[in-house]
């Protein structure tokens, strides 16, 4: 494994406000970069009441003003809510402001609900012009002619690295036919986990950006102390999960002791089918669970989330991760 990277949805716990939750983001951006972290990414999602990272190029374009080193970017982009030229001028943008650290991951799903889609995009399109658009918004980025009637100013040239992301096998055969490199949302869907590594690996063509597959798998991590510990802050991400499935979305809600009597037995099953790929507990517990994804599925780079309501226990827990990820990207890799 090359390299381990963080994703953020900047959280906006209980009590507080979403001023506080991009805050807690540039604090723990920061304290990423100290601890090793390759890649900062953010998530775009509309219309969540728990969720600060809607207007993603500009927290991005906030985070990297607040970092120095680190690579920053989108985990990812829907691009379907948007124009193609409007993400190449914005990411354009962010790569001459900060050459070289700028990241655009895009997703095929609107990343909100049907009535926020609609008002994000004014005209519903019933064909699906996914494959079509990401070949425009490389285009945009790329070495457009002098004399081209449409250009991204600034976004021509930049070269901004682009990646699929998807949850399913579509981004994974995309991704494989174009020759883009792929990270699969495995921290809340990996239920076609094993199936689009597979296809993606095997159908790969290697073209003008990627020689080679190039995988990055997604997990959430709630590191703490004792495995007790870890277990109680995670509650807080078990709670919101089962209310976002249950259609009562909120903020980050505080942890709980008896998350059993919070959150019914059928949604509890859901819930922990959906973040199952993860690893939850003391520093050793993290280190082995952390290990055993990377031993399973090979990927090239590995990226970490979780949502904690305290910002500081946040920070302790990915912290922990990184300690762990250290020494597994040292450690030679069985086969």
């Amino acid at each position: 494994m090359q390299h381990f990277s963080l994703l953020d949805l900047s959280p906006i716990p209980e009590g507080k406000t979403a001023a506080d939750a991009l805050a807690n983001s540039v604090e723990l951006a920061r304290a990423a970069e100290g601890f090793g972290y390759h890649r900062y990414w953010l998530a775009e999602h509309h219309n969540m009441p728990g969720i600060a990272s809607a207007a993603t190029a500009v927290v991005i374009g906030h985070i990297a003003a607040a970092t120095k080193t680190m690579r920053v970017g989108a985990g990812g982009i829907m691009l379907p809510n948007h124009a193609p030229l409007v993400i190449a001028e914005q990411f354009g943008t962010l790569a001459t402001l900060y050459p070289d650290r700028i990241d655009l991951g895009l997703g095929r799903a609107p990343g909100t609900d049907m009535a926020t889609a609609r008002a994000l995009r004014r005209n519903m399109v019933p064909e699906d012009s996914f494959p079509q658009d990401v070949l425009e918004l490389i285009g945009y980025l790329g070495d457009v002619p002098a004399n081209a009637r449409v250009q991204a100013i600034p976004g021509a040239g930049t070269n901004v690295p682009i990646w699929i992301l998807g949850s399913s096998l579509y981004g994974a055969q995309l991704a494989a036919q174009l020759g883009l490199p792929y990270a699969f949302a495995s921290h809340f869907a990996p239920a076609m986990l094993d199936q689009a590594l597979e296809v993606y690996r095997r159908r790969f063509r290697p073209s003008a950006w990627l020689e080679k597959p190039h995988v990055m798998l997604a997990a959430g991590v709630c590191a703490a102390e004792t495995d007790a510990e870890a277990a109680f802050l995670r509650s807080s991400q078990i709670r919101a999960f089962a209310r976002l499935r249950t259609g009562t979305p909120g903020k980050l809600p505080m942890p709980s002791h008896d998350i059993e009597q919070d959150v019914p037995l059928a949604v509890m099953a859901q819930v922990k089918q959906a973040l199952s790929c993860s690893a939850t507990g003391s520093p050793g517990t993290v280190k082995q669970q952390l290990g055993d994804l990377i031993q399973r599925y090979q990927p090239d780079e590995l990226m970490v989330t979780g949502m904690i309501h305290d910002p500081s226990a946040r920070i302790r827990s990915f912290e922990i991760a990184a300690d762990a990820l250290n020494a597994l990207c040292k450690a030679p890799v069985a086969v």
